[in-house]
């Protein structure tokens, strides 16, 4: 279970994926399917986004007009958290990534077990689990 292989073209993941219940509404809403989300994860990984520190990323999505929040525990897990258009917000505000910040700490912590958790109450979603892309 822990060591899922998400196949993305020639890129490789073993870094688990999830999104929250608010970002996976959204991310619904404006067509972005979770084999988008696991190419913008191996992206993250080479580190093609906007490190805003504190283990949260921002990552550009439908050919750079969606923005993405990302929350990372490096080599572990990656959630996807919020979701914005670029024309309805340029960027997020300071106590915007101030909370981020705070909530990326909060799963840290908590990490796989806390994780587990939020898969069990339906709060978090997995990618790409148990399956090959």
């Amino acid at each position: 279970m822990y060591n899922t292989w998400c196949y993305i073209k020639n890129v490789h993941s073993k870094t688990r994926a999830f999104k929250t219940q608010h970002f996976s509404k959204a991310s619904a809403k404006q067509g972005i399917a979770d084999i988008d989300l696991r190419h913008a994860v191996a992206e993250l990984e080479l580190g093609q986004g906007d490190n805003l520190g504190g283990n949260v990323w921002k990552k550009r999505l439908r050919n750079n007009l969606s923005r993405s929040i990302v929350l990372t525990k490096p080599a572990d897990f990656w959630i996807f958290v919020h979701l914005f258009e670029k024309q309805d917000k340029a960027n997020i505000a300071m106590d915007e990534l101030s909370s981020f910040k705070k909530l990326a700490k909060d799963y840290e912590r908590g990490g796989i077990d806390g994780i587990a958790v939020g898969l069990k109450n339906g709060s978090l979603k997995e990618l790409c689990h148990d399956q090959k892309i």
